[in-house]
């Protein structure tokens, strides 16, 4: 896990892909734990699935938790991009979905619903996105921005339109990937105690076939 900022109100880590956020039944050691050892006292403020890697926040204070938190659901103050791998390339260079999910807590999963549906439950789940590159065996690179969080938002959004994230069998990918292809790229917010503009940076490992197989000069902007 590597630390990306820190001082003495909150900490940005670098999630790796398959650790849990926070304590979960697997029993696995989980990234709330790690950080208490080494900072004692640390507030979570958002979570990344197990699957998907990258950028997280974690408060040091209460009074820095507390306003990290009700930062988060503001989607202009606190904004978070991801990158993800489409099997091909979407018909539109960039563009914006909007939809209506459910989650099935029991399943884990969640599903788009027709917008006539009178299903209780549902929340509306908006994202934009823009191609960043595109490999030669046609799987295309997107910069991903929520607009909303809601649970598989990116991988169910996409999936409905027939792109199922690289490597997400659980929304119909047949393309089998050490790793699902979904990375928190960049947070950008205000610091709550200082009020410094932060944008916190991590690119996903080029190690990986997964990412390396694309430019990351399309990316310079960060």
């Amino acid at each position: 896990m590597e630390i990306l900022y820190s001082d003495e109100h909150l900490v940005f880590i670098s999630k790796q892909q398959g650790v849990p956020s926070q304590p979960d039944p697997s029993g696995q050691r989980d990234v709330l734990t790690i950080l208490a050892e080494q900072f004692r006292t640390v507030y979570p403020i958002h979570r990344l699935d197990t699957p998907t890697g990258g950028v997280m926040v974690f408060g040091r204070t209460p009074k820095a938790a507390a306003a990290l938190c009700a930062m988060v659901q503001d989607h202009e103050a606190f904004v978070k991009e991801y990158l993800a791998v489409l099997p091909a390339r979407p018909d539109f260079p960039e563009g914006e979905l909007c939809d209506r999910l459910y989650h099935d807590r029991h399943a884990n999963r969640a599903f788009v619903v027709d917008n006539k549906s009178n299903r209780k439950g549902t929340k509306e789940a908006r994202l934009t996105y823009r191609i960043l590159a595109e490999a030669e065996n046609g799987q295309t690179l997107v910069c991903v921005r929520l607009h909303t969080g809601r649970t598989h938002q990116i991988r169910v959004q996409f999936a409905s339109r027939s792109f199922p994230l690289i490597g997400d069998g659980k929304y119909g990918s047949r393309i089998k990937s050490a790793h699902l292809a979904l990375w928190s790229y960049s947070i950008s917010c205000e610091h709550p105690i200082t009020h410094k503009k932060l944008h916190i940076v991590s690119p996903p490992p080029k190690t990986e076939d997964l990412w390396n197989r694309f430019s990351w000069k399309t990316l310079s902007n960060d």
